[in-house]
């Protein structure tokens, strides 16, 4: 629409923000739905509603230029500011200790190499100018840990190469931004012509000003949160609150430097202690996906048709080739090697999927480099190619890594191979009985509890254990998912397991989340509605108490196998009393049974049961396994 010669809006600010909501929002729960990146489906509805309908009408539906004019810098800024704090927050000191040496190495050896390697193609391959290389090479350090994530899950790579993944994914995040900003910060005292020494001296001056802001806001706050100076019902607020003035004043004493300082303070905040870290987490992860989500929308909205048919070109190619078969591969194997194998080395140097961050950190610093000096600078060159480039690595990577993950890392023999795995939480005499049985049967079986003692007989088994709280956000970053693909919650607080069951339905699916069940009347489950719970493990009625008291009769465990002497109907009528468990069936996947979930009872199908010893009764079953010891240490 054209008025006095100039394009207007087709939309109001307050329509747009509506707009940009629904667009992200949905464009996340699409992915979700569809398990696709959701980095995909965002791309995908900015594009649509941006420069597709431009196309098509004359006109983009959603023109964030236009629409918030002088308003869409500070709003993107603000945004982004916010994302890296989220980013700083999950950064846990002890737990990079902890990640292993070959995760140290990538960050701390292998984000410089990829640094100044990835300077060396922008330059010379993407032809970009020496800066705006030297700052775009900074930010696509970042891989990240949205997209690693879930390719790492769906494609059941753990071990090593899983958790150096997973890891550089969390720590580059921020530290690829702060790339960015060094970087920026240099051009920006250069454009203004000044001496070297005053450059240096100035950037050091901001960037030691921007991190002690950030810590002692983060101390300040942590102090005042363990001396209870603040209700509960304000803390969120005042963090988010916090984050944003964080910023403003950073930047008061210099641009760009906010983004160091609430880096900082998210850090600084995570490493501190106190009771209610955890519920702020949650509240700046919902804040950080909202704002991912509008951000991501807007970047691609604002793009043109002009500026996406710019960067289908010779040099786009030569440049993705460049970032994916040398920068990567070398930068993994200087910083690794030794330390490696040769092929989770070549696994960990082909998969580097950069996500949502590398691309609105992007969308950041073009605005700001075209501002820079009078525009015709040579070291400036191709700031405007910065976000076509971004999107282009990013959706680049994400299609070549997300369908060649899984089958590269099975022919590598680098994923969990045999049947899908089992995470059982609450640790008992009966859950341990059960995770003993279930190995026994080639089942993968994690156990998890905030006991250490509780733990203990399924560690002597050879059990793999998590000690910790399955809920937290720590939990998320420290267990290996790839190890199982069914969630069964078996402690005895009833309330729990349908907490740990909503928790895990939408990863695992609500079909794989199993819970015991409380009472004969299924419908009444102690206040909770049916849909925040799992499904019922076992049948209706057969509750912790009772499992417990069977077991204290000398119940026991039973794998048997079913064969054409042996069948199903013969096992029925034999134990009709047993608690059917698990199928193991023939093709070695496995199925949780259920009152909703019943067994097949195939032939060359195991079964996993739960009833009185078999010898006890002279009932001749194929396979039985002895009754699992209490430990008199456990309730």
């Amino acid at each position: 629409m054209a008025v006095n010669g100039e394009t207007a809006a087709l939309l109001s600010p307050v329509e747009a923000v509506a707009l940009i909501g629904v667009l992200g929002i949905g464009a996340q729960w699409l992915a979700w739905r569809m398990q696709w990146p959701a980095i995909v489906m965002m791309s995908a509805a900015g594009l649509i509603f941006g420069p597709l309908s431009a196309l098509l009408f004359g006109i983009p539906v959603l023109s964030p230029d236009e629409t918030f004019g002088d308003l869409l810098r500070p709003i993107v800024s603000l945004a982004v500011a916010i994302i890296l704090f989220e980013g700083g927050l999950v950064l846990k000191v002890h737990d990079l200790r902890e990640a292993g040496s070959a995760v140290r190495r990538l960050v701390f050896f292998g984000g410089p190499i990829t640094w100044v390697l990835g300077t060396l193609v922008c330059y010379f391959l993407a032809d970009l100018g020496l800066g705006t290389s030297i700052l775009f090479a900074g930010i696509l350090v970042v891989t990240g840990p949205t997209v690693i994530m879930p390719l790492l899950r769906q494609s059941k790579l753990g071990g090593r190469v899983g958790k150096a993944l997973k890891w550089e994914g969390i720590v580059n995040d921020p530290v690829g931004a702060l790339f960015a900003v060094a970087a920026y910060e240099v051009l920006r005292v250069l454009s203004a012509e000044q001496s070297a020494l005053s450059i240096i001296g100035w950037i050091l001056f901001a960037a030691v000003s921007g991190v002690v802001i950030g810590i002692a806001l983060g101390k300040f706050l942590s102090a005042a949160f363990r001396n209870a100076w603040l209700p509960e019902y304000l803390k969120a607020p005042v963090i988010l609150i916090s984050v944003l003035a964080c910023y403003a004043g950073a930047e008061a004493i210099e641009h760009e430097i906010g983004l160091v300082a609430v880096t900082a303070f998210g850090m600084t905040l995570g490493n501190s202690k106190f009771a209610s870290l955890q519920d702020l987490r949650r509240f700046k992860e919902n804040i950080a996906v909202i704002l991912v989500s509008g951000v991501f929308v807007i970047l691609t909205a604002n793009l043109t048709i002009e500026t996406i048919v710019s960067a289908l070109n010779l040099q786009t190619a030569l440049f993705l080739i460049g970032m994916l078969f040398v920068v990567r591969p070398l930068s993994v194997a200087i910083s690794t090697w030794g330390e490696l194998k040769p092929k989770e080395m070549f696994l960990t140097g082909w998969i580097a999927p950069r996500g949502i961050v590398a691309v609105a950190v992007s969308g950041f610093f073009a605005s700001r480099l075209a501002t820079l000096g009078d525009g015709s600078s040579d070291l400036l060159r191709g700031a405007e190619q910065i976000v076509p480039l971004a999107f282009a690595i990013v959706f680049t990577t994400v299609i070549a890594h997300g369908f060649t993950m899984g089958p590269l890392s099975r022919k590598l023999k680098l994923a969990h191979s045999g049947p899908q795995g089992v995470l059982l939480v609450g640790a008992n005499i009966w859950s341990v009985g059960l995770a003993k049985t279930l190995k026994e049967a080639g089942v993968n079986v994690m156990m998890a509890d905030t006991d250490l003692r509780r733990l203990r007989p399924a560690r002597e088994a050879g059990i793999s254990v998590y000690t910790g709280e399955v809920l937290s956000e720590s939990a998320e970053h420290r267990m290996d998912h790839s190890l199982f693909a069914f969630c069964a919650a078996v402690s005895a607080n009833d309330y729990y397991n349908a907490l740990v069951c909503r928790h895990f339905g939408p990863e695992l699916g609500r079909d794989r989340t199993f819970q015991l069940s409380t009472s004969d009347n299924e419908e009444d489950f102690l206040g909770v509605p049916r849909a925040s719970r799992g499904r019922t493990l076992i049948r209706s009625g057969r509750n912790y108490d009772g499992l417990i008291r069977d077991h204290y009769k000398k119940w026991i465990f039973h794998k048997t196998d079913l064969t054409e002497k042996y069948d199903f109907e013969t096992f029925k009528k034999e134990r009709p009393d047993a608690d059917l468990i698990a199928e193991i069936r023939a093709d070695g996947t496995i199925a949780m049974i259920g009152p909703d979930r019943p067994a097949r009872g195939e032939i060359g199908s195991r079964i996993i049961s739960f009833g009185p010893d078999a010898a006890e009764k002279k009932v001749p079953i194929e396979v039985t396994d002895g009754q699992p010891p209490a430990d008199p240490e456990l309730p």
